[in-house]
């Protein structure tokens, strides 16, 4: 006879369970102390300042250099101490990051300095496309093409005119995010630094934010592995088009070696990097002539929607996800902060699954 005490939830495990996170029989949730409750809190406001006051750049920079001045640093550490070691790091990063936009820089004022034709040579070779194309459009929208370059000039002044606040307000939002990523590689630097583990003078609440930023630091690196499968992928078609279809069926676009370098790097950044590939794709192509530029701009969108579906499923796999589950946390993302929120999805929902597996919630 089974005694009143000797209770089911008492009675020893007959086998190990196949999963060490799964919830308790009763379904209750993992007891959480008020500080570690008030860590989650803090972190998930801290989340939401970041994209509400478009401090992504300066996030994700500080994390980057974090990192990679830990992963060089063990290398350097086997003929210094771990402070010069990591010193040695943050030195060998500027170096390169600074060379490396000093180069990109003298190669682009070469390239328009030498290779760029003028912008008369450019809006008569555009001119020459708007009255082939007058041939084959219907008449009412031949009404609204320009008849010559000297009306095209007046209508693209007019539309500068018009919209003189927007392109004032997208330098001031470029220098922004450039000087809040500068800000935010010194901040990240700094404290790779300075990060030495003294567990005995921490207090409850640091010690739970600490574990807090370590987890979402580690969600980070993952997305940042994955990311450099998805660049080095992105960087293949790429080289593909530019150095071997291309040439095929139009002229070899100037620089594009460097275009796929330039592709690879900054494909490191999630989104953001396609664009900026992308727009330099498309630009040095226009150089060349208008039909090679709209070619890579269809070839350019054909391939990246291609890639979309895989990166998530490159991500999920790093972060033990499902490719949908990835795809609703993006566009989610987007609805709600645009742009950003398609960059910052991947790590923010690769942490908030970690600290779920972690409560034993999923």
């Amino acid at each position: 006879m089974t005694r009143p005490h000797d209770t089911p939830d008492d009675a020893p495990a007959q086998s190990p369970s196949p999963r060490p996170v799964r919830l308790t029989r009763d379904m209750t949730l993992p007891r959480l102390s008020a500080v570690e409750a008030g860590s989650y809190v803090l972190m998930l406001i801290a989340l939401w300042v970041v994209l509400h006051q478009r401090l992504l750049g300066a996030l994700l920079a500080g994390l980057l250099v974090y990192q990679l001045v830990h992963t060089i640093a063990p290398s350097i550490e086997k003929h210094m101490s771990s402070q010069r070691a990591r010193w040695l790091s943050v030195v060998l990063l500027s170096v390169v990051i600074v060379g490396a936009l000093t180069g990109l820089t003298i190669g682009i004022i070469e390239h328009f300095e030498n290779d760029v034709p003028s912008a008369q040579k450019l809006l008569n070779q555009a001119m020459q496309l708007v009255d082939q194309a007058r041939k084959q459009l219907p008449e009412f929208i031949t009404t609204y093409l320009p008849v010559d370059t000297e009306q095209m000039k007046l209508k693209a002044a007019a539309l500068m005119h018009a919209h003189a606040n927007q392109l004032q307000q997208g330098g001031k939002n470029a220098a922004r995010i450039f000087t809040h990523v500068l800000i935010g590689m010194i901040i990240g630097a700094i404290i790779a630094i300075s990060s030495e583990h003294h567990h005995s003078h921490r207090l409850p609440l640091s010690t739970a934010l600490v574990t807090r930023v370590s987890r979402f630091a580690d969600a980070f690196r993952r997305i940042v592995f994955a990311q450099v499968k998805i660049s080095a992928i992105n960087a293949v078609f790429t080289g593909l088009y530019l150095l071997v279809l291309l040439p095929l069926f139009h002229a070899s676009l100037p620089l594009s070696k460097t275009l796929v370098l330039v592709t690879f790097i900054v494909g490191l950044l999630p989104v953001i990097g396609n664009l900026i590939s992308n727009t330099l794709i498309v630009a040095v192509a226009l150089s060349v002539s208008f039909p090679a530029a709209i070619t890579s701009l269809v070839f350019l969108i054909v391939i990246h929607k291609f890639e979309y579906f895989l990166n998530a499923r490159i991500v999920g796999g790093q972060i033990e996800a499902r490719t949908w589950e990835l795809l609703v946390a993006m566009l989610v993302m987007e609805a709600t902060f645009g742009i950003p929120g398609v960059i910052a999805a991947p790590v923010f929902y690769a942490y908030i699954k970690r600290e779920l597996i972690y409560l034993r919630l999923v």
